[in-house]
């Protein structure tokens, strides 16, 4: 792995485009090996990862504006820890595998090129919508820049929202501006078990309310069981809120709905919601190359339509997979040991979800798996029509074109 000085990327990046050698940005590495392999160049025993870890400096805090910019190798730890001294945060879940403090979380580049949102985008929306601009490197070494450094601006394309989510194939992200939001005073939580069925009257209430709350996550059985919960599937709610008198009426409000629809129902203080939501990280992710060993676990990324999320909680080919679903946009994540899921499992949810209008991503697998991390989208030529234009050499993460199917050994 390369991690030049900042003066000194931009002249590596035209040095390997002169080349046109095959690479992959990164930022601390500690998510790599999600997703399908990086296939490396000819001559290559393993991919070239170039690194922004060096890019880590808060560029500008524009508190009163509520933005702040930052060099994309800043770990999104140190810019919350930031944020914290001006009663503020980025209103972002940690990445699975943070650790309950966040050391694991990686950098802000990384968040943006994965994409993935959890809970909090019930009332936050995701990292997309809160990126206001952005700064990148093509691959020949011209760098780019969209967007601005005020929330009211519209001025080039928008980069961000095709960055988001492009997993290191199209540029190497470099800056980023964000908005910020006020760290509120008041939280408390409610995690609410039950059998899917009696939970779904409550969720559509939850999401149709005047005042929502601030997260609401579905948990499968075994999730609230490592929680110390008793094995039913379940409902976490995080509310959110300047009054503490406002929280209290809401959770009296819920937990009377609680109590007629049968679910069992426990209140949380904002410590012990902390404590929950931290299981939902999972364990620690831990760091490797880009072609390390795959790893003896199974992480999925599922997605349904949100309606249809109970009948995905009730089917038996979710037993004994943890999974933290986000209630109002049908998004989430599951993980399981090697021992617990056979391939063949996942491949019948996977289908599973196709029929419940979504789709089912393999983020990490055993090695003898050999599953397709995603499937062709419907939008595939597309897709490859944008990379032809960002990456005419095909240099950037081949083999990990999102929404692009590449059997192994070949490169897109």
């Amino acid at each position: 792995m390369i991690a030049p000085e900042p003066h000194a990327l931009p002249d590596l990046v035209r040095e390997l485009h002169r080349q046109a050698a095959p690479w992959l940005p990164a930022g601390q590495a500690t998510r790599l090996r999600w997703g399908p392999p990086v296939q490396p160049g000819v001559g290559q025993e393993r991919p070239t990862v170039v690194s922004t870890a060096r890019l880590n400096r808060i560029l500008e805090h524009a508190a009163g504006d509520f933005t702040v910019t930052v060099e994309a190798g800043l770990p999104l730890q140190h810019l919350q820890e930031a944020l914290m001294e001006q009663r503020q945060w980025l209103a972002l879940d940690w990445p699975w595998g943070s650790g309950a403090d966040g050391e694991g979380a990686g950098t802000l580049g990384g968040l943006v090129a994965r994409g993935m949102a959890g809970g909090l985008r019930q009332r936050h929306l995701g990292v997309r919508d809160q990126l206001i601009g952005i700064g990148l490197l093509r691959t020949d070494g011209t760098a780019a820049r969209a967007g601005g450094r005020v929330v009211k601006n519209v001025a080039g394309y928008d980069l961000m929202r095709l960055l988001t989510g492009s997993w290191g194939s199209l540029a190497l992200i470099t800056e980023l501006t964000l908005r910020t939001v006020p760290l509120p005073p008041q939280r408390r939580g409610l995690l609410l078990q039950g059998e899917p069925q009696q939970l779904e009257p409550l969720r559509r209430r939850l999401l149709a309310a005047a005042l929502g709350p601030e997260l609401l996550d579905w948990w499968s059985a075994p999730l609230a069981e490592t929680a110390g919960q008793p094995p039913l599937p379940g409902l976490l709610l995080g509310l959110a809120s300047v009054s503490g008198e406002a929280i209290a009426d809401q959770l009296a409000a819920i937990g009377s709905e609680a109590d007629a629809a049968g679910v069992r129902r426990l209140e949380l203080d904002s410590e012990r919601l902390e404590a929950l939501r931290a299981v939902a990280l999972g364990p620690d992710q831990g760091c490797g190359p880009a072609d390390g060993p795959r790893t003896g676990r199974w992480l999925l990324r599922l997605g349904v339509l949100p309606a249809e999320a109970a009948a995905l909680l009730a089917d038996p080919l979710l037993a004994g997979l943890r999974l933290s679903l986000a209630a109002g946009s049908g998004l989430g994540l599951a993980w399981a040991e090697a021992t617990q899921l056979p391939t063949y499992r996942v491949e019948a949810l996977r289908r599973r979800c196709r029929v419940l209008g979504g789709q089912l991503t393999v983020l990490e697998q055993p090695a003898a798996a050999g599953l397709p991390a995603w499937e062709d989208a419907p939008s595939r030529p597309l897709i490859e029509a944008v990379k032809r234009q960002f990456d005419p050499l095909q240099q950037l993460a081949r083999g990990r074109l999102p929404g692009v199917h590449t059997p192994s050994g070949l490169s897109r």
